[in-house]
């Protein structure tokens, strides 16, 4: 081959290595690149805390609330899948009931002789007098006979009975009578163990005190997403991961879309070029789908002539009574009277542990017996909120699975009972994070149902993803107002949308 022929090899193969290497920077500035530099940055603070910037916000019912969209039709409750569906007996069933069991021959006989008034209870208690009149059945059997006039006397009251003991004969019983005497103050003995009121710590202070609880959360959410975006260049591949990522962590088909065209077109129009600058604009996109707009105040401030009413639901176990609990401490400390109504009548204890957490706190509590009618009892709590004008009543109801129609109905009822008496002002939907999907089927029955008006968010400090909060507002148009974040009695905090996506993404 001739040197002619090699030359032109030569400048055809460096023609060709020109013309890549000037594709292939080409191709480089045409795609945005989020490496990081090569210099290590300080790591910015991921410890998750959720800090608000005030605290909880109280306002009056009535006011205009944010439009929400047409309620969906009734969700067809066969074929989908049952919460705690475990039970085989309804909650609704007829109860079988209590067989009187026939008491002793001795204890008969100390019934008509306590069937007048209280004090007959220390008279059942001296029932071992049939065995003392077993040695000196004649003595005592003579004096009812001698004095059967002036005996009916002493009957009545117990008091004659202490005097007796002026015939000596008699003065051997009379000192069994004052050993039952110490058995009587037993009882306010037990009365005095009543819990001791707690000390509140004021709702401004506790927010600083929830850092961290949402560690886990920001797992899905947060950390996913900004490596993704941080780590190197996006292409299709990288933003179907992101859209992978945002569907596990439970915010549902619709809103996931919504997030992600919103998120590209952000970052081609801010000209995005550093991973800082892609967690603004992820969070920036994030608190725009929060829907910061919604009023998120608790309608928990009394009317003229009546107090405020708010009326706790949900499905079994997602801690609406210590909902109620929290939210009293919340009210007390900010110096209202609150009255609690146990209208949840047929959980074992739900009435106790109600109590509890009313007494802890000084609020007063209204229950019925266990089994009662719950819409009753949420009656009664009402007119008594309103006899002792308190100024704001939290009613606790039973938990229901929304798949349940006759339980549902039963909710239903206790509202358009509650109602007769005062408007219902608030109606909090408690939903556990846990669940995922699941509680955006629990959100539209309980809004067809009761017109849900805020919900509250429990649960947060576990493995929940968080994303329902994006789901449900989505759907529903109703706002998030409250977020459990643990066990503690202050771990209730009010949902701001800034503060929730800052703990998420760390």
């Amino acid at each position: 081959m001739s040197a002619e022929a090699w030359i032109v090899i030569a400048a055809v193969a460096a023609l060709l290595l020109v013309a890549l290497v000037a594709g292939f920077v080409l191709y480089k500035r045409r795609r945005i690149s989020l490496s990081a530099p090569t210099a290590e940055k300080e790591l910015t603070d991921r410890s998750g805390g959720y800090t608000a910037a005030g605290g909880f916000t109280f306002s009056q019912g009535g006011t205009a609330t944010a439009t929400r969209p047409e309620p969906l039709q009734r969700t067809d409750t066969e074929g989908q899948p049952h919460v705690g569906d475990d039970a085989a007996v309804p909650r609704d069933a007829p109860r079988r009931g209590i067989t009187n069991v026939p008491l002793p021959e001795g204890d008969v006989t100390e019934g008509p002789s306590g069937g007048g008034a209280t004090v007959a209870e220390p008279e059942p208690e001296t029932t071992p007098a049939p065995d003392l009149p077993g040695t000196t059945a004649p003595a005592t059997d003579t004096a009812p006979t001698d004095t059967a006039p002036t005996d009916t006397a002493p009957t009545d009251t117990p008091a004659p009975a202490e005097t007796t003991p002026a015939a000596p004969a008699t003065t051997p019983p009379v000192a069994e009578p004052d050993t039952v005497v110490p058995e009587v103050p037993a009882t306010p003995a037990g009365a005095e163990t009543a819990p001791a009121l707690e000390e509140i710590e004021p709702t401004a202070g506790r927010l600083t005190k929830l850092r961290g609880r949402l560690s886990r959360s920001q797992n899905a959410v947060g950390k996913s997403l900004l490596g993704l975006l941080g780590g190197g260049d996006l292409d299709e591949d990288s933003w179907e991961e992101i859209e992978d990522t945002l569907v596990l962590a439970d915010l549902g088909t619709a809103s996931t879309t919504a997030v992600v065209e919103r998120l590209r077109e952000e970052m081609a129009a801010r000209s995005v070029r550093t991973p800082e600058q892609a967690r603004q604009v992820l969070r920036d996109v994030l608190v725009e789908a929060l829907r910061p707009e919604l009023d998120r105040s608790i309608r928990a401030l009394p009317h003229p002539d009546h107090p405020a009413i708010l009326l706790v639901v949900g499905v079994n176990g997602t801690g609406k009574t210590t909902t109620t609990g929290k939210l009293a401490r919340v009210l007390v400390a900010d110096g209202r009277r609150v009255l609690l109504g146990a209208a949840d009548t047929f959980r074992a204890a739900a009435a106790d542990q109600l109590q509890t957490w009313g007494e802890r706190v000084g609020a007063e509590t209204v229950r019925g017996k266990e089994g009662a009618d719950p819409a009753a009892v949420a009656f009664d709590a009402v007119a008594a909120g309103i006899e002792r004008g308190v100024d704001a009543v939290l009613i606790d109801t039973a938990g229901r699975l929304h798949t349940k129609t006759g339980l549902m109905d039963e909710l239903g009822k206790v509202k358009r009972v509650v109602e007769k008496k005062a408007a219902v002002d608030e109606v909090l939907l408690v939903l556990d994070a846990t669940v995922g999907q699941n509680g955006l089927m629990q959100a539209r029955v309980f809004a067809e149902v009761v017109d849900i008006t805020g919900v509250v968010l429990t649960k947060l400090d576990g493995t929940a993803k968080g994303g329902i909060v994006f789901q449900v507002q989505h759907e529903l148009g109703v706002p998030v107002k409250l977020v459990g974040l643990g066990e503690g009695a202050d771990d209730l905090a009010p949902f701001e949308a800034g503060a929730f996506v800052d703990a998420l993404l760390g």
